[in-house]
């Protein structure tokens, strides 16, 4: 059956930034899928009950509370993964982001700690993820990464200099990290739009935000956690086993920023 295509039953992931939002959602659908993951994130009770959830579909979960900014403890989570699971088959590197704010106030440590934060992570992790990919004599020896691009790393808006350049470079990398992989592991991302997470607390709150960004993005809503979840879970499987080096883009069509920041100009 098709289905049995998006199935992930005994595959290990590990999930960063799985405390809350994208993360959590993402974490929960792999082990429906069938998934042993390994979770990270900075806050322990958010990350138990992350656990909690996974358990509830019958996989395990592997907790781990660290700042996945340190480049070194984000890396270190193959090594996890591979102990806790004597695998490792799926990296998804969802931690992320980085404040808005005006092209002034953007210090060139503000531009180089976005591009640390959004690319060197997913490029640390899964540079030490691969060699425990590749390992195995089961014939399943490989895997797939998804990282979280962004809309803003194609879109040009005010305020997002740091943030849109650090996901449009992240984009990239999935390209020419794809070339470099393929064909044992496959590389892809998701160009994410606007998301009911606590990123967006600002306009979730605000009805006439919250209106003004419904009404710009084609679809008229904001995005579920859980649809980008479901994207992962299709790229993660059998079922995007012909899909690498691509940034799918999961954004309610939307073509231009759907939010004024309301900078002053120069």
């Amino acid at each position: 059956m098709i289905l049995d295509r998006f199935r992930l039953d005994d595959r290990v992931a590990i999930v960063t930034g799985a405390g809350r939002g994208i993360g959590a959602a993402t974490a929960v659908a792999l082990a429906e899928a069938g998934a042993d993951v390994v979770i990270a994130a900075r806050s322990a009770d958010q990350l138990a009950a992350v656990a909690d959830r996974i358990a509830a579909t019958g996989r395990r979960a592997e907790v781990v509370t660290a700042d996945l900014s340190d480049l070194d403890a984000v890396a270190g989570l193959a090594a996890t993964a591979h102990e806790a699971f004597g695998r490792l088959d799926i990296v998804v590197n969802n931690v992320g982001g980085t404040m808005p704010g005006a092209f002034l106030d953007t210090s060139p440590r503000t531009l180089l700690d976005a591009f640390s934060f959004n690319v060197a992570t997913a490029h640390a992790l899964t540079r030490a993820a691969v060699p425990l990919m590749l390992q195995g004599d089961d014939g399943t020896a490989g895997g797939s990464v998804v990282s979280m691009s962004s809309m803003m790393g194609r879109t040009a808006g005010r305020g997002f200099v740091a943030y849109g350049t650090a996901k449009a470079g992240l984009a990239h990398w999935t390209r020419l990290a794809a070339a470099d992989l393929a064909p044992r592991i496959r590389v892809n991302a998701i160009a994410v739009g606007s998301v009911a997470t606590s990123a967006l607390d600002i306009v979730l709150q605000d009805d006439g935000l919250r209106t003004t960004m419904e009404g710009a993005t084609p679809l008229g809503r904001i995005g579920d956690p859980d649809e980008i979840a479901a994207t992962v879970v299709f790229l993660a499987s059998a079922a995007g086993g012909f899909v690498t080096g691509k940034v799918i883009e999961v954004d309610g069509g939307t073509q231009a920023p759907n939010l004024d920041l309301g900078l002053p100009d120069l």
